[in-house]
């Protein structure tokens, strides 16, 4: 595999806004110099393990070509028609193994793990301040666990590479693990991240021990469901997401008190706010290295912008009357123009639309929130228990609820709150907190709802062309270079 074989050549001036990833190291880091020996190095290196997730046009999350790849999901479409068939080839579950999206997230997620590699191979025998190489050999395997946590629901099965930062011809043969395989390697690295890591990151736009915990969390109730259907992993699940919770503090995690405090304006960004629990962190000096997931992506045409990512209209339509609707969906134009009118016919994602129109931007991409971690809490309670009143399960979701309705979220209200909830139920009220967001897709497959809710599309919506799939095919570029590989599915 052609991504995968290549030693990276880490160049680091360029590649991110805070003063960790300002670091300038020129020179080429491999594991036969002495390089990453010592802490400075480890640090340098440690760049080029979150710089591949954030080279716009190039590979990693900076662009709509992930909400392109989630497009299955009831929550996100794009245009009927204009230039805008690669994203269409996934929301009507068709899609070539040619299409342009697919190499980002696959590219990026493997060049991070080979950086990942890399520290983890030399971070034991470093010299330096111990509490910080200990933190960094502990951020390397959470994105080794994260990288591969994104490829095993996309993919399936995939190759688990784990010494990467060496070259050997055979990783050019080497075939696909399984699901189960990727799993295990998965929980391995983030029990590992969470023994090394400090507790609180170092600065916005890296990890914590917080953070792998509530990652882990998230991992155990997706081992619970579709395709491992391991449910005695939703009491872990609840345990892990309840002891992050409980140390929010600890963590210098918390819910905001405000939906609209979230999402960029004109007059605040609000990066590094204390509910992201995962964000990544982009330079927006080159224009390569911008957000451009937000702004223009996210705007329509009407208003000269790109007509990638729009709601569809059931799902716009079920979204209940409250704050975070208005705060989530951009309906009108400047001229009031409603969007039934606009020339997609279709309501925007104002939240991620970002402070102007333009895809020239610095703006952190929230992965992770705590509000997340609160729904992993709910759900995998409710499901370990079997008891849909449970209290603390209650008050995690109707904390979320509360602030959609903009309430005060610690004070009960009985207009809003829920005294009893499914499974069902939950899955819809983290629906429309995430919308846009990379989760509802997950969840959809993991609890195997896609037949549900896309029966459920408007006629007017895209209508699936191809049988529903819960895996996409993998990039040509990879099967070209080892025809034995394989998916899931």
């Amino acid at each position: 595999m052609k991504y995968i074989s290549i030693i990276l050549i880490l160049t680091f001036s360029l590649l991110s806004c805070s003063d960790f990833l300002e670091e300038d190291l020129s020179a080429q880091l491999t594991p036969e110099g002495d390089a990453l020996s010592n802490e400075n190095g480890l640090t340098a290196a440690l760049v080029g393990v979150y710089s591949p997730l954030t080279q716009t046009w190039i590979q990693g999350f900076g662009t709509a070509a992930t909400l392109a790849i989630l497009m299955g999901s009831d929550d996100l479409t794009t245009h009927k028609a204009s230039n805008k068939a690669p994203f269409r080839e996934f929301d009507q579950f068709k899609v070539s193994q040619q299409n342009g999206r697919l190499p980002f997230i696959w590219s990026g997620a493997y060049k991070s793990i080979q950086g990942s590699n890399n520290i983890i191979a030399n971070y034991a025998g470093a010299t330096g301040d111990q509490a910080v190489i200990n933190h960094i050999g502990g951020e390397a395997h959470f994105m080794r666990a994260y990288m591969y946590f994104w490829i095993v629901r996309l993919w399936g099965k995939a190759p688990l590479v784990l010494n990467s930062h060496v070259y050997n011809e055979e990783i050019l043969s080497i075939k696909s693990s399984d699901e189960q395989t990727i799993y295990n390697q998965i929980v391995s690295d983030l029990e590992e991240a969470i023994k090394l890591m400090g507790d609180t990151k170092p600065e916005p736009g890296r990890a914590s021990r917080g953070t792998a915990k509530a990652m882990l969390a998230e991992v155990y109730l997706h081992m619970a469901g579709w395709p491992l259907k391991q449910t005695d992993k939703y009491a872990i699940a609840a345990q892990l997401a309840k002891e992050v919770i409980d140390n929010e503090a600890t963590y210098n995690f918390g819910l905001m008190d405000n939906f609209a405090d979230l999402w960029p304006t004109a007059t605040s960004n609000n990066d590094g706010n204390k509910e992201e629990v995962f964000a990544l962190n982009f330079a927006g000096t080159q224009w390569f290295l911008n957000n451009s997931i937000y702004g223009n992506a996210a705007r329509p045409s009407d208003e000269g912008a790109w007509d990638d990512y729009m709601s569809e209209i059931t799902f716009f339509n079920e979204f209940p009357e409250q704050l975070r609707k208005d705060i989530t969906f951009q309906t009108e134009l400047e001229d009031g123009t409603p969007w039934q009118e606009f020339l997609s016919a279709r309501p925007y994602f104002k939240k991620i639309q970002g402070d102007r129109a333009s895809w020239e931007n610095a703006l952190s991409l929230p992965l992770e929130r705590m509000a997340e971690v609160y729904f992993v809490f709910a759900e995998a309670q409710i499901m370990a228990t079997g008891n849909t009143k449970d209290a603390s399960a209650l008050e995690a979701v109707n904390k979320i609820v509360r602030r959609a309705y903009g309430l005060p979220i610690n004070t009960p209200d009985p207009s809003v709150d829920y005294t009893e909830i499914t499974q069902k139920q939950l899955i819809q009220e983290k629906a429309w907190e995430f919308a846009a967001e990379y989760v509802r897709w997950f969840d959809l497959t993991r609890l195997e709802m896609v037949e549900e809710v896309t029966a459920k599309k408007d006629p007017d919506d895209l209508q699936p062309l191809g049988p529903i799939k819960y895996y996409v095919p993998l990039p040509a570029s990879e099967t070209l270079v080892n025809p034995g590989l394989e998916t899931g599915g």
